[in-house]
């Protein structure tokens, strides 16, 4: 597939870096050459250097032969404009826009057919947002995201010391999970997949992955003993697009408290935010924090644009008593600095927004698409269709698919209703399948049993 990307900022390098590694072709364009010499130096692209909405800069690119182009420049209006004149000039590309702005957001006819000609409209921030509130609805994962229009939830937990969960088979966690609607589809240890069967143990320190519908989530963490109690009260260290979002889902229904450095950005959320207190300061000050009771507070949410200055204020709340943090990473690689620490959760804003990019370039037809364990493997929601020219599941049982290893099918949705799988379990048409898959290269094998008609 031939991609372009506009912009090669945090999130249009992390796009490339998912993109080139299945053998797309890949253009990036940007204004910064220095950004697109870094690029260049790990991955097999071409790179264009000018401003992406000049069509002479787009030509260059080749834009006319693209098949998606993919905009995520750090300016909306950049990202619109560019989406707009392709359409006008081109009719080939589909297009995709980041708009972080809510001015934008909030006028959805904006983007409707008779509004500005883009195909698909992300807000990354608005992505980011509803995964950290998804972490405070159901305390004690490590990573939730929904499929099926929210009918089927996949979540993960971290086996600890002397957990339900340590220490047991595969096939004794069964008996707690409920005749096949909740199936364990992962296992990752020390950062690499493990097979699942009955026979795999679960080892302190493993993050293990389960598949449940929705209303059974609740149930099954309490059942593994990892549901924890309910959060009341969040402090939330930034101010920005995400903290902003996130307060305003939280605050009322939970006890909020916003820390912003910037004076401006300060009274301009305060105005905004009706039950939240906004703070003035820097969120890893220690008077600070002690001063608004860090202490016996539920939760800390370290969500600023510095990965450095979250980094540093999580620790310092989680020294200072908070009970639980969240820590936001632009830069995944900063992940290894947190081992043996004591920061509970970690985001990653540019994994969460991947998927929702992915599911647009899949080649099958792909409902939904949740890019997980720094982007090193996929959960995939595909609908079947039988296909007389290739392969289809549809009038197959479970057990004649031939699904390579490590791809782990996770639950079924037929007319809104999830549907135990078994060997024996036919595939119809219009079945929605999650599956696992434990390394993002066999997704190519996905694809193949799942073509758009």
């Amino acid at each position: 597939m031939k991609i372009l990307i506009l912009g090669a900022g945090v999130t249009g390098s992390s796009v490339a870096g998912a993109l080139a590694n299945e053998a797309n072709d890949i253009v990036v364009i940007d204004r910064k050459p220095e950004l697109l010499s870094a690029l260049k130096e790990r991955l097999d692209i071409a790179t264009v250097i000018g401003n992406a909405a000049h069509p002479s800069v787009l030509e260059q690119a080749g834009v006319r032969n693209m098949d998606i182009v993919i905009a995520v420049t750090d300016r909306d209006e950049t990202n619109m404009l560019a989406c707009q004149i392709i359409k006008t000039l081109y009719s080939k590309p589909k297009t995709i826009a980041r708009v972080r702005a809510i001015d934008f957001l909030k006028h959805p006819e904006l983007f409707d057919p008779n509004g500005l000609d883009i195909d698909i409209v992300i807000s990354p921030e608005q992505i980011v947002m509803e995964a950290i509130h998804n972490l405070i609805k159901f305390p004690g994962v490590l990573h939730i995201s929904a499929f099926a229009d929210g009918l089927v939830r996949l979540f993960s937990i971290k086996a600890v010391k002397e957990g339900f969960v340590t220490g047991k088979k595969i096939s004794a966690l069964k008996e707690k999970l409920a005749n096949g609607k909740i199936r364990v589809v992962a296992i990752f240890r020390q950062g690499q997949a493990i097979n699942v069967n009955g026979e795999a143990m679960v080892l302190e320190g493993d993050e293990v992955f389960f598949v449940s519908p929705r209303h059974k989530i609740r149930k099954v963490l309490s059942e593994l003993h990892t549901l924890e109690a309910p959060i009341k009260s969040i402090m939330i260290a930034g101010g920005g697009h995400v903290g902003k979002r996130l307060a305003m889902a939280l605050e009322n229904n939970h006890q909020v408290k916003v820390i912003e450095f910037n004076p401006v950005r300060v009274r301009k959320i305060a105005n905004e935010l009706e039950n939240t207190t906004v703070l003035q300061g820097d969120c890893a000050d220690e008077t600070l924090l002690v001063d608004e009771l860090i202490g016996k507070t539920d939760l800390f949410c370290a969500i600023t644009n510095n990965d450095g200055a979250n980094i540093i204020a999580a620790a310092l709340a989680k020294k200072l008593g908070v009970k639980k943090t969240i820590c936001l990473l632009n830069h995944s690689s900063y992940v290894k600095l947190l081992a043996g620490s004591e920061i509970d959760v970690v985001v990653l804003p540019n994994q969460e927004t991947l998927g929702s990019i992915l599911k647009h370039v899949r080649k099958g037809d792909v409902a939904r698409v949740s890019s997980l364990c720094g982007g090193s493997a996929e959960a995939i929601e595909a609908i079947a269709h039988k296909d007389s020219k290739g392969l289809s599941v549809v009038g197959q049982r479970v057990d004649e698919i031939k699904l390579p290893t490590g791809v782990v099918l996770g639950a079924l949705i037929r007319n809104k209703e999830v549907i135990p799988i078994h060997h024996n379990t036919v595939f119809e048409e219009n079945d929605h399948i999650v599956m696992f898959a434990l390394d993002k290269k066999l997704v190519k094998n996905i694809e193949s049993y799942f073509h758009r008609i």
